[in-house]
């Protein structure tokens, strides 16, 4: 199983759903290899062996530097592409590019990378450098796995690596897609690309609604037979007891998740500015950070109502989880949600739950209120009603 996080140290989601993963997979006597960029070493490895990427030098996987590179050729993403060239200097000018290549991989064959395992600038090559190791390890453990597992695109090429090297089956994981993410005309398409190439190379898709595996369908060109939706689940009784002393008596509403376009962090917002103008006793917490935090508190001061608004930044743990139990409702007003896994934990926790009508998880929740994410004037009146009646 190739994925990029696995807790205790997450940036979202993704790295709770593969420890969930791998447990249930555990449960039922599958032995599972999880492959990351970064290991920390205090990861749980009770259900899972964590291999760490960064600790395997990239030297088993063929004789010369050039057979290695025939077999792997697309882990190469070159990032200098010029965009105005003729044709005969665009030639030149990628043939000069391979060869500074294979020199640049001469120097770092048999030889280590460290990987950050973050989100940040030399992302795309950390996401090709994570390929080459993932050939490495599927010719190190060749005999000792049967199916390969590649969580969201960052992961894909390394699945794809591993599965050319090893010839074994290869099932990719779609928690979110491009479209997800941005607008249909402001997608990253290097990003898209690798999601096209693992999806094309897969022999099997799991998307995480029906509402992804449209998407997958749709907009990637994928024959249908080969997508199939698997919902998420929670699991996490250890928390379900828990007291949470509050510090307050106003009611709380609560948006947990990052400060992001995709998450409808503004909506949140407007209807909070809604309510507040009805009733005085209830206050608005949104837990998480982004890029769009600074304008949200920006535009919470402009409407002054700060005084009954809280940011707490990043939630992590067992924070998450007393924020949820000190709530009396939970909104997920996300623009775009593949599935939405929190709406889950909130009803877990005993906190009812407002969702946008636009997230994978409003497929399989009945007990739950559902608004359009833009409808700002539905939210409130259900914000509303939950805190007054």
């Amino acid at each position: 199983m190739f994925g990029w996080e696995f807790p205790p140290h997450i940036a979202g989601g993704l790295g709770t759903a593969c420890y969930g993963m791998t447990k249930g997979l555990a449960y039922n006597d599958v032995d599972v290899f999880f492959v990351m960029p970064s290991a920390s070493g205090d990861e749980d490895e009770s259900a899972v062996k964590i291999i760490n990427a960064s600790d395997v030098a990239i030297d088993t996987v063929s004789a010369t530097v050039d057979e290695f590179l025939g077999k792997v050729q697309f882990v190469h993403i070159g990032t200098n592409m010029v965009p105005y060239v003729d044709p005969q200097d665009f030639t030149k000018i990628v043939e000069e590019e391979r060869k500074r290549q294979i020199k640049g991989f001469r120097v770092q064959y048999g030889q280590k990378y460290k990987f950050s395992g973050k989100y940040g600038a030399n992302l795309m090559e950390e996401v090709a450098r994570y390929a080459m190791v993932g050939a490495t390890i599927a010719m190190q453990y060749k005999d000792q796995f049967d199916v390969i597992h590649a969580h969201d695109w960052l992961t894909y090429a390394a699945g794809i690596a591993a599965k050319k090297i090893s010839g074994k089956p290869l099932v990719i994981h779609v928690h979110a897609t491009s479209f997800d993410r941005a607008s249909d005309n402001a997608i990253d398409t290097r990003v898209f690309a690798l999601e096209k190439m693992g999806m094309e190379a897969a022999d099997k898709i799991m998307a995480v609604s029906n509402l992804t595996r449209n998407i997958v369908i749709n907009k990637y060109g994928i024959d249908p037979s080969k997508v199939v939706a698997v919902h998420n689940a929670v699991d996490f009784d250890e928390f379900k007891q828990m007291e949470v002393k509050r510090g307050v008596d106003d009611k709380i509403v609560t948006f947990l998740g990052r400060i992001t376009y995709q998450k409808g962090p503004e909506y949140f917002i407007e209807a909070a500015n809604k309510v507040l103008k009805k009733c005085d006793n209830v206050r608005f917490v949104m837990a998480g950070n982004g890029d769009l935090m600074n304008r949200s508190i920006r535009r919470v001061a402009k409407l002054g109502i700060a005084d009954k608004f809280h940011f707490t930044g990043f939630l992590r743990g067992r924070q998450v989880y007393e924020m949820l139990k000190a709530s009396d409702v939970y909104i997920m007003p996300s623009v775009s949600e593949p599935f939405g896994i929190s709406p889950l934990e909130a009803m877990q926790m005993g906190v009812p739950s407002i969702i946008s009508k636009q997230s994978g998880c409003a497929e399989i929740l009945n007990n739950v209120i559902k608004t359009d994410y833009w409808d700002i004037d539905a939210m409130a009146d259900a914000i509303h009603s939950i805190i007054s009646y």
